[in-house]
């Protein structure tokens, strides 16, 4: 009885950091039990990670553009129009991978330095600024691709970026991906001993921790879920090269918001402006920060994608942003700013996928699919509001 009482303690005083779990289990339950287990098949479990790669990464920079009260619808032709360019390097001018890809990165860099400028040192409305940023690149992506329409890549190098494996050098168990289960196990221990690492320094600046049984359920059941996961991928063709690149910047990222001085300042800017620069931030220099990491992650967005398509495409970017604001939203970002993690988007951006990889097999028309994601977002805003309104 204890233990329940303490469980629901902590459900009530972390909804926000729980309630997306609780809602991505209970729509992988229903999804497989409505497709007769079908979702939760190895295929069909691959196929929706790695299909979520390239929002997933924008979202991840999204999140930190929201922490600080802004917005960037352009992001997603930005995506669309560097994964044109790169299309063009490697089959116009015959550019290696090695060089295309460092200089898509890059041009992603100047154009978020180029729209952190605008926002941050002529105070123009992000809103404005992105929106003419999505206007101006979706002309460009047509550009680029005026003539063909579409530029096939025959770059095996870059396209297995999209749709390759990492390869099993071990193969231990028949049947099985065993790097994958290597990995795996080797991510479960790192994830406890930093929980534990985490729960220390707690206890020793005195700040208040969850019950120690609360803590170990949380141990076995987090655990529990990443192996189920890397059992599954295991099953099929192992880590694809997408779902490790998302796995870098996640906990590049991660980092970054957790573990730096830099972090601590983009969400005190988020938190309060005014009073970040009182106490010394620039919060220009974090604006700028902020906005060329996001079109960074878009320019990488845009390879992922292309290399998933194996091609360059005119509707390349199209909603890429709406999906990517709506998984930082769901998973735990705040309406008002300076409130959400770079992990709790990555979930956002898996309930997303999860919700149209199950519609789809259920076969449920593309109208009733926009609605009932609309829905979703409508409902993550409201539990924000209505949570924050509590905690005052």
């Amino acid at each position: 009885m204890e233990l329940l009482n303490d469980l629901k303690t902590m459900l009530k005083k972390n909804i926000r950091e729980y309630g997306m779990f609780i809602a991505l289990f209970a729509i992988m339950l229903v999804f497989s039990i409505l497709s007769d287990g079908v979702f939760m098949s190895p295929r069909n479990i691959s196929n929706l990670i790695n299909s979520m790669g390239y929002i997933a990464v924008l979202a991840v920079g999204m999140t930190l553009i929201l922490i600080i009260k802004h917005i960037d619808l352009s992001v997603g032709y930005v995506a669309g129009f560097l994964g044109a360019v790169a299309a063009m390097l490697m089959t116009s001018w015959d550019l290696p991978v090695l060089l295309v890809i460092p200089i898509i990165l890059f041009l992603g860099i100047l154009i978020g330095l180029f729209n952190g400028f605008m926002v941050a040192k002529l105070q123009l409305p992000a809103f404005v600024v992105s929106l003419a940023g999505m206007l101006i690149f979706r002309g460009a992506l047509l550009q680029v691709t005026a003539k063909t329409g579409t530029i096939i890549i025959p770059n095996k190098t870059f396209n297995n970026i999209g749709v390759g494996y990492i390869p099993d050098p071990v193969k231990l168990l028949p049947g099985f991906h065993t790097l994958t289960l290597v990995i795996g196990a080797l991510f479960i221990v790192f994830f406890i001993l930093a929980q534990f690492k985490n729960r220390k320094n707690k206890l020793k600046y005195q700040f208040e921790v969850v019950p120690i049984k609360i803590f170990y359920i949380k141990l076995v059941f987090v655990s529990a879920l990443i192996a189920y996961v890397t059992y599954i991928l295991s099953d099929y063709n192992g880590l694809s090269w997408t779902v490790v690149i998302v796995l870098i910047v996640v906990a590049l990222y991660h980092f970054l918001t957790t573990k730096t001085v830099l972090g601590r300042h983009i969400y005190a800017v988020g938190g309060n402006d005014e009073a970040a620069k009182l106490s010394g931030i620039d919060v220009k220099k974090v604006t700028l920060f902020v906005f060329s990491s996001m079109s960074m992650l878009a320019a990488l967005s845009g390879i992922l994608y292309t290399a998933r398509l194996q091609s360059a495409t005119v509707t390349a970017g199209t909603g890429f942003e709406l999906d990517a604001i709506a998984s930082a939203y769901v998973g735990g970002v705040s309406a008002a700013g300076g409130v959400g993690k770079v992990t709790g988007s990555i979930i956002g951006a898996l309930v997303m996928a999860s919700l149209t990889s199950g519609m789809n097999l259920l076969n449920v028309g593309a109208s009733y699919q926009y609605i009932i994601r609309g829905a979703i977002l409508i409902l993550a805003v409201v539990f924000d509001v209505q949570t924050r309104n509590k905690a005052k």
